[in-house]
């Protein structure tokens, strides 16, 4: 915990510095959401399709979804979301209309790990 995934069109690959991202998204989810470092784990996920609408040709999407356990305050959630959407802002160059989002949800209940 966290587990966090960043879904993108493949369109964005040569312009979001996600290596930068996923260390200055870290550290926010620490300063936070109270994480431990070791803990933080990101996915990228680049799509090869992205739909937007019906005038869809040119348009990028980024989707980023944090996974906490539950006890975070809707509060502390919001202003993670907002930290997520201004690292994007400072990561990702591109040319193209980009439509980005984030959101933070509980891990469920049923949420178990393990480290080799």
């Amino acid at each position: 915990m966290p587990q966090i995934t960043v879904d993108h069109s493949e369109q964005l690959t040569d312009g979001f510095d996600r290596p930068g991202f996923a260390k200055a998204l870290h550290a926010a989810v620490v300063e936070i959401a109270a994480a431990r470092p070791p803990a933080c784990k990101t996915q990228f996920r680049p799509t090869e399709v992205t739909t937007v609408g019906p005038d869809t040709e040119g348009h990028a999407v980024v989707h980023v979804t944090i996974g906490l356990l539950p006890g975070r305050t809707e509060e502390t959630k919001a202003r993670l979301t907002e930290a997520v959407l201004d690292l994007l802002r400072d990561h990702i160059e591109t040319g193209l209309p980009l439509h980005a989002s984030a959101e933070v949800r509980e891990l469920d209940a049923s949420y178990r790990k393990f480290e080799i």
